[in-house]
């Protein structure tokens, strides 16, 4: 079956969520879960319709948008068959980060592993800075090997960091770590590629900042 719900139709559900979390960010994640969704066989109407609708909640609070965003879904949807719907539902509320459930049907982990590979890349810059100016946070203040241990791990915890948090950190802490939580095969083979540029452009980024490029 074809997604029910268009691209169109989608954004004026959407409210602004500033630059580095606004409805282009949802027809950036759209695009990555429907390739990888082409790739591992998920169902893609599933698929669309969940991307398209994966934030819809978030403007009245992120905290559990995940879950009120599925509750949304499945009013949005209740024309269509319960198992499309709930497809897509599950497919919401399980695409957080740092909150369950996790993916449990193909279709699920397609958009949870494209909402991640959207913090990598050039796009994963971006949004880095983007995030930074939006919150009053500097722009640099360390290179980022002095962030992180010689295995990677971040020596503090952010929390104890407010505005000195930089987007070298934000690097550190998440961006350079999305392809350890990616599900499918294609996302993985995607995040190598755009965490290789994400290291290359904070090793130039530390190399300007004290005058040695």
């Amino acid at each position: 079956m074809n997604a029910p719900i268009s691209a169109e139709t989608a954004r004026a559900l959407y409210t602004d969520g500033g630059s580095s979390h606004d409805f282009e960010h949802v027809l950036r994640v759209t695009a990555l879960a429907e390739r990888i969704a082409a790739a591992e066989g998920a169902d893609l109407a599933v698929v669309r319709t969940a991307a398209l609708l994966h934030d819809i909640a978030e403007s009245s609070g992120r905290a559990d948008h995940h879950q009120r965003g599925a509750v949304r879904a499945r009013e949005l949807l209740a024309d269509q068959p319960p198992e499309f719907a709930e497809a897509v539902a599950h497919a919401i509320e399980a695409h957080r980060f740092r909150a369950g459930p996790a993916p449990a049907t193909l279709e699920a982990q397609a958009v949870f592993d494209a909402d991640k590979l959207d913090i990598t890349g050039a796009i994963g810059v971006a949004r880095a800075f983007a995030y930074a100016g939006e919150h009053g946070s500097a722009l640099w203040n360390t290179p980022w090997r002095n962030i992180a241990t010689e295995d990677g791990a971040a020596v503090s915890q952010p929390k104890t960091l407010g505005a000195a948090y930089t987007p070298s950190h934000e690097f550190v802490y998440k961006l350079d770590r999305i392809s350890e939580r990616l599900y499918t095969a294609t996302a993985r083979a995607i995040a190598a590629e755009r965490e290789a540029f994400l290291r290359m452009f904070f090793d130039r980024l530390d190399q300007e900042a004290v005058g040695l490029a």
